[in-house]
């Protein structure tokens, strides 16, 4: 499982634990996370994210 950080506050998607506030499960691969997922620290749109 990779993990996805946000490039404008350093958050951290890991597929392993999902974003379960924002209603993604863990075990959820990034290109299954929904389009509109913004990060829960500072807003930023899916495109800001890259793999780590």
């Amino acid at each position: 499982m990779a993990k996805y950080i946000c490039n404008l506050c350093g958050y951290v998607y890991d597929e392993a634990l999902g974003d379960e506030d924002a209603g993604v499960k863990p075990g959820t691969l990034w290109k299954d996370v929904p389009d509109d997922y913004t990060c829960p620290v500072c807003g930023a749109g899916k495109d800001q994210f890259e793999k780590q």
